[in-house]
Formats: C-alpha cells, sequence, structure tokens
C-alpha cells in the first residue's frame, strides 16, 4: 500500500502570528499513530522560519514554486539548492496557477522537475485540465501531454522520485469538486501513463488529488483505490480543517 501524502498549498496567504499558531497547532493536533505523511507549504519568505518551527516533527515543508535554472542573472528566481538548504524536502512544479497566471510551458515545468530531482529534494509535479478541456473531452489528452513532456525530460529513475498531483483547474478555488468517480478516472489513466514506462514505477507512484478538497469530502476521495492523498489549498489554512482531512487519508490505509 502507497503512504499517504497530504500537502497543503498556502499559496498567497499566511504572516509570521498566523503562521506560527497553525504549525503549532499542526504539531499538536498530528497523531504520532497515522499512517501519512503531512506536508505544508508556505510562501517562500516563510520557509526558513516555518523549518524552524517544525524542527522535530514529523511535518515535511515544500516550496511552491523552484526555478528551472541553479544560479545565475535571473532577478526574483530561487533555485532548488536553495530551498534544500532552508529545509525543504519537496518542491510544487507546475501548478495550474503558474500555468496559467505566468505562462509556464510543459517544457519549463520538465526542466524544473529535472532541477527539483538533481537537487535531491522530490518534485510535486501537476497536471490537470480547465472546464473547457474536460467539456471537450480531452482530458485525458491534456494529461498525457504534460506527462510527455516530463517523461521525454527524465529517465524512469528521476521520474520515480517524484509525486504527481492532479488538479483540475475548474475545481481550484472554485468550491467544485470532481467527483471521487472523476477523480479516480483521471488518477487510474496517470497511472496506466505511466506504466507504459514502468509498471514497477507506475505501482510505486504517488497521485495526490487538489481540487477543493475538504473534510466533508476527503474521505469519499480518498477511498477510491488510485489516490494517494491530496494537494491542499483553501482547507489547509485551518488546522482543524486540514487535521481532519490528514486522518481521512491515514483511514484508507489497512
Amino acid at each position: 500500500m502507497r503512504r499517504p501524502l497530504v500537502a497543503g498549498n498556502w499559496k498567497l496567504h499566511g504572516s509570521r502570528d498566523g503562521n506560527a499558531r497553525l504549525l503549532a497547532a499542526l504539531r499538536t493536533g498530528l497523531d504520532p499513530g497515522w499512517a501519512v505523511d503531512v506536508m505544508v507549504c508556505p510562501p517562500f519568505v516563510y520557509l526558513a522560519e516555518a523549518h524552524a518551527a517544525l524542527e522535530g516533527s514529523p511535518v515535511l515543508l515544500g516550496a511552491q514554486d523552484v526555478s528551472a535554472e541553479n544560479q545565475g542573472a535571473y532577478t526574483g528566481e530561487v533555485s532548488a539548492g536553495m530551498l534544500r538548504e532552508v529545509g525543504c524536502s519537496h518542491a510544487i512544479i507546475g501548478h495550474s496557477e503558474r500555468r496559467t497566471l505566468y505562462g509556464e510551458s510543459d517544457e519549463l515545468v520538465a526542466r524544473k522537475f529535472k532541477a527539483v530531482v538533481a537537487a535531491g529534494l522530490v518534485p510535486v509535479l501537476c497536471v490537470g485540465e480547465t472546464l473547457q478541456e474536460r467539456e471537450a473531452g480531452t482530458t485525458h489528452a491534456v494529461v498525457q501531454r504534460q506527462l510527455d513532456a516530463v517523461f521525454a525530460a527524465v529517465s524512469i529513475e528521476e521520474f520515480a522520485r517524484g509525486v504527481v498531483a492532479y488538479e483540475p483547474v475548474w475545481a481550484i478555488g472554485t468550491g467544485r469538486t470532481a467527483s471521487p468517480e472523476q477523480a479516480q478516472d483521471v488518477h487510474a489513466f496517470i497511472r496506466h501513463a505511466a506504466s507504459m514506462r514502468s509498471a514497477r514505477m507506475a505501482g510505486g507512484l504517488r497521485i495526490l488529488y487538489g481540487g477543493s478538497v475538504k473534510g466533508t469530502n476527503a474521505q469519499a476521495l480518498f477511498g477510491m483505490p488510485d489516490i494517494d492523498g491530496g494537494l491542499i489549498g483553501g482547507a489547509s489554512l485551518e488546522a482543524g480543517d486540514f487535521l481532519t482531512i490528514c486522518n481521512a487519508a491515514a483511514g484508507t490505509v489497512t
């Protein structure tokens, strides 16, 4: 059984005081008996403080984005090596907001994946379709295209070090959620696409669902056979909601 991962993407939210309260509540509320990995992804400026606040706890630290470059004249960018130095173990790449708002291409996302792996971190590769693409019946084709760009850039061994997060763009921050069956369909497709490269790699690949996951729908989503946890947005900003989701993920492990 793949160990579930629940990752909280704080997006452009947070403050020093608020972060301290939230992280303290997570440390207190997490049950050490839960068979689930938990991660938080604050904005860049809070990463070092979050790492200090989480020291000695099982909570992992991830970044919301990363540069494809290691160093150089790239003002405003943050490299994977820098993220490692401040305590990150993971980095989200290809989030739908980066793709749609900042024009990140599949090829750039693939370069970021490679840079993250080269730095010894775990990339969390986001893939997913817009509402227009879903209504046009091209969901699988869109996801395959996004995956193929990464497959072309890295080896099977490198891809196996990553995590994939399926996040339908139409369900990000909209309150709309894919049904468990809709989400499972795409998760199964992702695992099948990975199995075409390596059955062993696909079997161990963790695939998360992201898209308005809440405490009220988490158990049904995580109960699907190919959903291995969640990439959580707004609900990760409230300790009680986030812990409920973590508990739901832990409850799927038998």
